[in-house]
């Protein structure tokens, strides 16, 4: 073989990587320049929304007491990060769909049908978790945390240690209401059985409970607000892998159509 065929062939099997990796450096590039476009749209507002993501502890705040700010760029740049969190958590499903039109030109069929229902499922299940821990944790554990202060302390809670905990609880309640998706990927693959999750039930269980006591502030009520959706979310996933057949025969099947059709 010449220098100029080995050459030739050598190009032909680079060719498609680097037109891969310029794909993806545009779709990250897009994906990068819709969040800072979301950003600068929100920035104006930025402690607009700040002061809504700490209505919640600031509604039982004791009469006369306000939270503070105890680094002095603190006042700009917490609801500076607030903002960019937000615009990347708005930013998700432009992500999302830059991540599946990467990926799906080397999906078969039958895992498109089943990816697309999961991708949407997985961002409305995130938004759902997040909602709960504002609307629902948020109100019940602030309010027993400041119900419970020692006598003669007032409560100022600093505003930079208030976002990053209400960070991490907006991820972690964001994170575990993904549990059905994940529950059907599982059964999906072929790497468990719905009647194999049944007989895990009560390791599930106590999972959850551990998992509430490590993610969340140590009380039993946001313990338990976490670890109860997160079992409930379990059974649901359960339910919905009852329609989701292990792809491993049909992956086979059309493997052997495409190499039927090469041939």
């Amino acid at each position: 073989m010449s220098n100029n065929q080995q050459s030739s062939q050598g190009a032909d099997t680079e060719q498609p990587l680097v037109q891969h990796l310029l794909e993806l450096r545009n779709r990250i590039l897009k994906s990068v320049a819709v969040v800072v476009v979301i950003f600068l749209g929100l920035f104006y507002f930025a402690n607009d929304i700040y002061a809504f993501v700490s209505l919640p502890l600031r509604a039982y705040l004791p009469e006369g007491a306000s939270m503070i700010a105890t680094e002095v760029a603190s006042p700009f740049l917490t609801p500076f990060k607030l903002t960019l969190v937000v615009s990347v958590f708005l930013g998700i499903p432009f992500v999302l769909h830059q991540i599946w039109a990467f990926i799906s030109p080397g999906l078969y069929q039958h895992e498109k049908r089943l990816a697309v229902p999961l991708l949407i499922s997985s961002v409305l299940l995130f938004y759902g978790g997040a909602a709960f821990a504002y609307y629902v944790v948020f109100p019940l554990v602030f309010g027993f945390f400041t119900s419970v202060g020692p006598e003669g302390v007032t409560i100022m809670t600093d505003i930079n240690r208030y976002l990053d905990f209400v960070l991490k609880m907006f991820f972690a309640f964001g994170i575990a209401f993904e549990i059905p998706v994940a529950t059907v990927l599982l059964v999906a693959s072929g790497l468990t059985t719905v009647e194999d999750l049944k007989k895990k039930r009560p390791y599930v269980v106590v999972g959850c409970f551990v998992v509430g006591m490590l993610l969340t502030p140590p009380d039993v009520i946001s313990q338990s607000l976490l670890a109860l959706p997160m079992w409930l979310l379990f059974e649901c996933g359960i339910i919905f892998s009852r329609f989701a057949k292990s792809s491993a025969s049909q992956r086979e099947a059309e493997k052997e159509k495409e190499q039927q059709a090469s041939e």
